[in-house]
């Protein structure tokens, strides 16, 4: 027989989502969002500007606690963990095990060096100074930074250029060993060129790092995950492998994005 083009996902997902609802103030902007985050894999959450796609991502790592009148209701877990309620994780520490990466590149206005010490120093991880600076080598490295500043870490990060002060803030955000990787339209602030390496970063975290990205960019969606949820509406319309979600939609208005009818 021949090998099955698509092996299903056998693993507990990283990250369970059930009825997730979030008001802001009496505006209703997530309608009871259903969906798993599979372990190891990169889960895109495309759909037009306003969908509910960025106030879904938010939730994964209570960014929304910090946004005046947001409520959210329902549950996420993280490895079978509640995140919201009174059993749910400390906030300080989720956002240490699921990092995120913003639309706009956001260095502190720090050097090189201390922009990825940032957290592990908060968080007391490190007391050798050469274990911190083994630390900060290896997350440039793995966000292929590294030739490009090992002879400037004590420059401002602010003087990087776009593309390379997006990889520094992804170098800051996995510098505390997270297992989830958020990022919310990564790419659009850069041009092609910084955009491909940035895709082909994401290509790589995967091995080791569960990831969901929020882009309005289908092909980058196409080129980059392996599943993807399409929101519309603040409704979760569809999900499924990002092969079948992009050659055999079931639901017409995924069709109906996916082919540029609308959005």
């Amino acid at each position: 027989m021949p090998e099955a083009a698509f092996e299903p996902q056998t693993d507990a997902p990283k990250m369970v989502a059930r009825d997730v609802r979030v008001h802001y103030g009496t505006k209703l902007a997530l309608k009871g969002i259903d969906l798993d985050i599979p372990t190891g894999q990169v889960t895109a959450l495309i759909g037009p500007s306003g969908c509910g796609k960025s106030t879904f991502l938010r939730c994964l790592n209570r960014m929304n606690d910090t946004i005046v009148g947001a409520r959210v209701t329902g549950s996420i877990t993280l490895d079978g963990e509640a995140v919201y309620g009174p059993d749910g994780l400390d906030p300080v520490l989720l956002r240490m095990r699921v990092g995120i990466v913003f639309q706009k590149p956001n260095p502190f206005p720090k050097t090189i060096y201390d922009n990825v010490a940032f957290g592990p120093r908060i968080h007391s991880l490190f007391t050798d100074k050469a274990e911190l600076d083994h630390m900060v080598e290896t997350s440039l490295e793995k966000a292929g930074l590294w030739k490009e500043v090992k002879d400037r870490l004590h420059e401002m990060g602010t003087g990087l250029s776009g593309g390379q002060q997006q990889r520094l803030c992804i170098a800051r955000a996995i510098a505390v060993n997270p297992e989830v990787i958020l990022m919310d339209e990564p790419c659009s602030a850069l041009d092609p060129i910084a955009t491909g390496k940035i895709e082909e970063l994401m290509g790589e975290l995967c091995d080791n790092y569960t990831m969901v990205i929020v882009t309005h960019s289908m092909q980058q969606a196409a080129r980059v995950s392996q599943q993807t949820a399409f929101f519309h509406l603040g409704e979760l319309i569809e999900v499924g492998t990002t092969a079948q979600i992009f050659t055999a939609p079931s639901h017409q208005l995924t069709q109906g994005y996916i082919t540029g009818r609308f959005g």
